[in-house]
């Protein structure tokens, strides 16, 4: 395959931490092992690090959620660059704001564009202070009208993408998951968590990875988790991740009596997320707005067996009964699937090892080679169009 110069404009990326910015990080890293050139457009953060290839628009804090920054979408000096770019196809993680850039941008240069439906935007509306009902309503146009500027739709899940055609969206759309690089999750510090947050070495952990936001219904899995305590008191929670919900939790936690069974790590470098994984005995994930669930893919790469609630993407990430269990939205079938796990030893142990099986089929460099080939059938295709 010949070689690309790929633009790709996000709203979100490092050092924000989010299923977002990993899967662009991700199919950055096997793509320049492929010998492409890649080009990112992000928001600029307060001593974030200089990287060959990544540009920074300026930007100010978001007001709901300060670790976050919103990008002010003009700047000559990055006009400028990107013009001179030479640029084959651009990539947009975002309807929004350099969303929108990158639109412009493939307009004016007559190139591809491409979107990847990394969110169900309209289910974080509770972000938003006022008229949300409205807002839902008026989020999934905007998103449906984005997509049909594009020439080509990738979500990372099939159900997404029926999910998207139903709302009106008349681009071809595609199925490629973020890959996970499973040599990196197979091996860690099997230790690490005991270690770090004092966890007596013969208590079950049980793991999630996720925003401390409404949406990733975390208090509701602190609930389930006191109905399988009152069972299994042996048990201890790891909650890895940061957000505006950590203080409502902590309470929750202390009105069930479980606050000493869990651990808020807070956001976490990529190697120490990595001995979570390799420390825990369960992963746990209860999230309702999951294009994908990445972090499901990864707990698997690690040998986890999982426990999800049966929404959206994660129904595409766990084969149920095999490498873990897919429950309804009821604590009660959720605490017992989780029971029986922590009962059983040869079944955990049998899911484990389908976990790490399983995990091989989305690898970083298949999806990553699947996603070359789309952007290289969408370049040829431009320029044969051009030369007529």
């Amino acid at each position: 395959m010949s070689k690309l110069r790929i633009g790709i404009f996000t709203d979100s990326y490092k050092p924000y931490t989010s299923g977002v910015v990993r899967s662009i990080d991700t199919f950055r890293h096997e793509l320049y092992k492929l010998e492409q050139e890649i080009f990112i457009f992000a928001p600029n953060y307060p001593d974030c690090e200089q990287e060959r290839g990544v540009f920074r628009y300026a930007s100010v804090p978001a007001p709901t959620n300060p670790d976050y920054t919103i990008a002010i979408p003009f700047s000559l000096k990055l006009n400028k660059l990107i013009n001179n770019l030479n640029l084959d196809i651009i990539h947009t993680h975002s309807p929004f704001i350099l969303g929108r850039v990158g639109l412009q941008q493939a307009k004016k240069l007559n190139i591809p564009l491409v979107f990847t439906f990394h969110t169900l935007y309209e289910e974080y509306v509770h972000y938003v202070p006022f008229a949300r009902s409205i807002t839902k309503n008026v989020t999934q146009r905007i998103c449906s009208y984005f997509c049909n500027q594009c020439n080509l739709i990738i979500t990372p899940t099939k159900i997404i993408g029926e999910h998207i055609k139903n709302q009106g969206v008349k681009s071809p759309v595609i199925n490629i998951p973020t890959g996970i690089q499973i040599d990196e999750y197979a091996s860690g510090n099997k230790t690490w968590l005991q270690k770090n947050y004092n966890i007596e070495y013969d208590k079950k952990i049980l793991l999630c990875v996720g925003r401390l936001g409404k949406e990733k219904n975390i208090e509701w899995l602190i609930e389930a988790i006191s109905l399988v305590e009152k069972n299994f008191p042996n048990i201890h929670l790891v909650l890895v991740g940061g957000g505006p919900e950590k203080e409502h939790l902590l309470k929750k936690a202390a009105e069930l009596g479980i606050k000493e069974k869990i651990s808020f790590t807070g956001v976490l470098p990529k190697e120490k997320v990595i001995n979570c994984y390799n420390s825990a005995d369960l992963f746990v994930f209860t999230s309702l707005t999951e294009t994908q669930g990445l972090v499901i893919g990864e707990a698997k790469a690690a040998g986890l067996p999982v426990i999800a609630v049966n929404a959206y993407g994660v129904s595409e990430m766990v084969e149920n009964n095999q490498d873990g269990f897919l429950t309804n939205l009821s604590q009660e079938e959720f605490s017992n699937a989780t029971l029986l796990l922590l009962q059983n030893n040869n079944l955990r142990m049998q899911m484990s090892s389908k976990a790490k099986l399983n995990a091989e089929k989305i690898s970083s460099r298949n999806c990553a080679k699947k996603l070359l080939y789309y952007y290289t059938d969408l370049v040829q295709n431009n320029r044969k169009k051009a030369a007529n």
